[in-house]
């Protein structure tokens, strides 16, 4: 009788697209790659609605995914595709070369044809994030979250010249260590600390090229070596608080959350929970709870 019961239950249409899950996400964790060397893989996010200052409006944030080291660059308004792919090759492809690929959100700016044709061109694949889940690009969330806290601390009482502060708050970025490789940005791609009193000169002279790329070889290796670690404990520990994704067949009809569709209704508390689609003959994978 309980199995029966239990069959019936799942197979009630109404119970399905009424009631909300309290099942654990589907779905194990699937972390991004781990780079080999600085600058091959980077992250883009905006900061936008900042107070207008000296004409500028916008943050475009470029972070390294490997050194985390981050670029804020200002901007007088949110740019297009186009204008986006010149402010990252005057900003960051002269500098650090071409990367190997580029993680952002469903911006308008990256989802356009032309920043996908730009990328391909330079070699580089485009990674989307998933809708409604920023944590896909958490490397510029996290940095973006550092910026603005630590602009709010030092425009507190002149808002309108954050822009005058940008570049100090870079190089104090760039120049904390990070809790994934113990590194600051600047050590973990440079190979050394640059001094931030005279009196630190003699801690970074190096003797010959050859020991400086001998000593970067060695803070990359150092460094890629405990990213693997931290991925590893990170998706232990995000796969505790989720569970194994359903198998699924060609063809089968699933259930999918109206939690992120518009949906024509008086009160979203008061739409289904789920709605039945069926695409074209195709299996949709999204089941999101």
């Amino acid at each position: 009788m309980a199995r029966d019961v239990h069959d019936f239950v799942l197979a009630c249409s109404v119970c399905a697209s009424g009631k909300s899950s309290n099942r654990p996400p589907d779905g194990l964790l699937q972390p991004l790659s781990v780079p080999s060397r600085p600058w091959s893989h980077i992250a883009l996010d905006f900061v936008t609605t900042l107070p207008p200052s000296n004409g500028m409006m916008v943050v475009l944030t470029v972070v390294d995914r490997f050194s985390k080291a981050a670029h804020f660059i200002p901007l007088p308004k949110l740019p297009s595709a186009k204008e986006t792919a010149v402010t990252v090759m005057d900003h960051i492809f002269r500098l650090h070369g071409l990367p190997v690929d580029v993680v952002s959100d469903r911006g308008s700016q990256f989802v356009s044809k032309f920043w996908k044709e730009f990328c391909k061109l330079l070699g580089a694949t485009v990674s989307l994030s998933s809708g409604y889940h920023p944590q896909s690009n958490g490397q510029s969330e996290r940095a973006n979250q550092d910026l603005e806290r630590t602009l709010r601390c030092l425009v507190s009482k002149n808002p309108s010249s954050w822009s005058q502060q940008l570049s100090m708050v870079e190089y104090a970025h760039n120049s904390l260590p990070v809790s994934s490789t113990g590194l600051s940005p600047f050590e973990c791609s440079l190979g050394y600390q640059p001094p931030i009193f005279p009196s630190l000169e003699s801690e970074v002279a190096v003797p010959s090229a050859h020991a400086f790329v001998q000593r970067c070889h060695r803070t990359w290796t150092r460094a890629r070596e405990t990213l693997l670690q931290v991925r590893m404990r990170t998706k232990a520990k995000a796969d505790r608080h989720r569970s194994k994704p359903p198998v699924y067949v060609v063809g089968q009809k699933v259930w999918l959350s109206t939690t992120n569709i518009p949906l024509r209704s008086v009160s979203n508390k008061l739409a289904p929970k789920f709605s039945f689609h069926y695409v074209g003959g195709v299996l949709c994978v999204a089941r999101l709870h």
